[in-house]
């Protein structure tokens, strides 16, 4: 079957157990090869030529599972080397997908296979619920402070131009409460498929919108990979 085939089955139909996990190497692949490549640009080469060769196999579908297993050992060393998820977030997802892929391929009936993915996709619904949560108790996301500082105050590379908005509350007043009630009620979409991949398309603009407004470009990458886990799973549960 061609991708574009794969593509439109799984926009009209949803996507099989196995066709989740094929386009999720194939993403992931591509997403930690765009990390790998930032660090060999900084010279370091000892973890992230390897990195970067057994994403090459991933995406090419040489070696069955061996190239996941490889990238997973490796991301566990690279905990050990640099004393935690020093990439936050991203690195933290990385490694949870990494692991529940691991798991799939490891499991020995199709039932431990569903759960391995079940696991990853309930995280991810978890990943904005929970964060919306956090935000709309918090009196500084309620009053449309947290992006004013954000912008004003933030290490992140904003531009000049962009610091600007600091200045105009009511925008960034309304931008705040539509972030937190887009995380509040993202779980909802699992109820309806084709209200899933619209809430997953806004997903990915807003992770877009944070890689340009703040350089945040490695989870726009990596929370993509996970998508195709939350549509198989969408379609197996309801």
């Amino acid at each position: 079957m061609s991708v574009q085939e794969l593509m439109q089955q799984g926009l009209t139909q949803g996507l099989t157990l196995g066709q989740a996990m094929g386009w999720m190497q194939l993403l992931l692949s591509f997403a930690i090869a765009q990390q790998s490549l930032e660090h060999l640009a900084r010279g370091d080469r000892m973890i992230f030529v390897p990195r970067l060769g057994l994403c090459l196999l991933m995406a090419l579908g040489v070696g069955g599972a061996w190239p996941l297993w490889g990238l997973w050992v490796i991301s566990l060393a690279m905990l050990w080397r640099y004393q935690g998820p020093y990439n936050g977030g991203s690195d933290k997802m990385t490694m949870l997908i990494l692991s529940c892929l691991s798991l799939a391929h490891l499991a020995p009936t199709p039932f431990w296979q569903e759960m391995a993915l079940s696991y990853l996709a309930v995280q991810l619904v978890l990943s904005y619920f929970v964060s919306g949560w956090v935000k709309v108790v918090n009196p500084e996301w309620q009053r449309g402070e947290a992006l004013r500082d954000v912008f004003r105050f933030s290490a992140y590379p904003v531009s000049e131009g962009l610091r600007e908005l600091a200045d105009r509350p009511r925008f960034l007043f309304v931008m705040g409460w539509a972030v937190i009630l887009f995380e509040l009620v993202f779980p909802l979409a699992l109820l309806d498929p084709v209200a899933l991949k619209l809430a997953l398309l806004c997903a990915a603009g807003f992770h877009f919108s944070n890689a340009c407004f703040f350089g945040l470009n490695r989870f726009f990458w990596i929370w993509l990979c996970a998508y195709p886990a939350l549509i198989w799973f969408q379609d197996r549960i309801f």
